[in-house]
C-alpha cells in the first residue's frame, strides 16, 4: 500500500506562483508514474499533469501547459507541481495520484488533497 501526502496549498493572488509537493510513504512510490488532478467547486475532477517514474517525461493538460511544471525528487519519493502565473480558474483542491500521466487514466492511489485558492 502506498500512501501519498500532499502539501503546499494556500491563498494567493492572480499572477502569483505556488509550489505543491507530494511525498509517497514507501520507496515503492519511486516505481510508479505520478501526477496531479484537481477539482474545482461544483466541477468534475480533471487531470493536471504527470511525470514518469524515471522523471524524464512530463505531460500536461492544455489549460496549464507553459505555466505549470512537474518535477521529481527520486531520493525522497517526492514530486512537485510548480504553478506559475496563477489565475482564479486554477482555484481547486489539488490531488497527487499514482500512476496516471494522462486524462484517460483512472488513478489507483490518491493523496488527501491540498487547497489552492487564487483571488483576482
Amino acid at each position: 500500500q502506498v500512501q501519498l501526502v500532499d502539501s503546499g496549498g494556500g491563498l494567493v493572488k492572480a499572477g502569483d506562483s505556488l509550489r505543491l509537493s507530494c511525498t509517497a510513504s514507501s520507496r515503492f512510490g519511486s516505481r510508479y508514474n505520478m501526477g496531479w488532478f484537481r477539482q474545482a467547486p461544483g466541477k468534475r475532477r480533471q487531470f493536471v499533469g504527470g511525470i514518469t517514474k524515471d522523471g524524464d517525461t512530463t505531460y500536461y493538460a492544455d489549460s496549464v501547459k507553459d505555466r505549470f511544471i512537474i518535477s521529481r525528487d527520486k531520493a525522497d519519493n517526492t514530486i512537485h507541481l510548480q504553478m506559475n502565473d496563477l489565475n482564479p480558474e486554477d482555484t481547486a483542491m489539488y490531488y497527487c495520484e499514482i500512476p496516471c500521466v494522462n486524462s484517460g487514466c483512472d488513478p489507483t492511489y490518491w493523496g488527501q488533497g491540498t487547497l489552492v485558492t487564487v483571488s483576482s
